[in-house]
């Protein structure tokens, strides 16, 4: 069998920055053990599987498998599938994905970016002891935890100098859960500097991470009080994002390059 494989840096205006994932188009759905073990091989934060939708909902159905499991709701390989769509339609304006937790998404051309549309997950505050533990943070960095219940912990440090510096215990937050744990402050040249780390995911640091902006920016709105804001995820490859909150929707922006085409041959 032969699959389309396309790799795309998402939220990147060059190769080799933001966040990579493979995008690849089935005509059916496979079973999860055979979506699981191409997401290993391909060995990629995220892989996208698209099918034809026939609800008339979306235009395609959408899942995302990291190397160690099926998770609720990517951001950036959305962003990586909006943008394999357009840019093999130049006439399509937008497109619509069907998703099984996370409802429908829409990425739409924004110029040479695309404006993409999650869910707003706002998180409410909750002491997070065994994750605060796990980040091995300075004394007195933390100002305030958050939760969402989708698996997101919120924390939330004095400054952009200690995300950072953030160096966690992976070997602790792994067994907390299938969490995906962000640390975030006020940035130096951006509203807001972040970084996500999912290591029970098998991805111990995540490069840019559109779900966790999905529970960050209603915080983040609601703290400045304002519903457009700048970000920076600040890995290694690092990533901006423009957000804006738009009711119950986050609207993210942000540029792709693809950086790989070519066919995946499943026995």
């Amino acid at each position: 069998m032969r699959i389309p494989f396309t790799q795309v840096d998402a939220f990147a205006e060059e190769a080799f920055k933001g966040n990579p994932a493979a995008v690849m188009p089935l005509t059916r759905w496979l079973d999860d053990d055979t979506l699981l073990s191409i997401a290993v091989e391909n060995n990629l934060s995220e892989t996208a599987f698209l099918v034809p939708d026939t609800s008339g909902e979306a235009d395609y159905e959408l899942r995302w498998f990291t190397p160690g499991a099926e998770v609720a709701l990517c951001g950036h390989a959305t962003l990586a599938s909006g943008h394999v769509v357009l840019s093999s339609d130049t006439d399509r304006a937008s497109v619509r994905f069907r998703t099984r937790q996370a409802g429908v998404l829409e990425v739409a051309r924004d110029g040479h970016r695309y404006a993409m549309a999650l869910p707003a997950w706002a998180p409410a505050p909750k002491p997070l002891p065994e994750i605060v533990a796990g980040l091995e943070l300075p004394d007195g960095a933390v100002q305030e935890t958050l939760w969402h219940d989708k698996g997101y912990a919120l924390v939330v440090v004095e400054n952009e100098a200690q995300v950072r510096a953030c160096a966690p215990d992976m070997r602790a937050l792994a067994p907390l859960g299938p969490f995906v744990i962000i640390v975030a402050a006020p940035g130096e040249t951006t509203d807001i500097v972040s970084r996500v780390f999912v290591p029970a995911f098998d991805i111990d640091e995540d490069p840019v991470t559109g779900s966790a902006h999905a529970v960050m920016v209603p915080y983040w709105a609601d703290r400045l009080g304002r519903d457009r804001m700048s970000a920076y995820q600040a890995s290694a490859r690092g990533g901006r994002l423009s957000c804006r909150l738009d009711g119950d929707r986050v609207v993210l922006g942000g540029a792709c390059v693809t950086v790989i085409e070519g066919t995946f041959l499943l026995p």
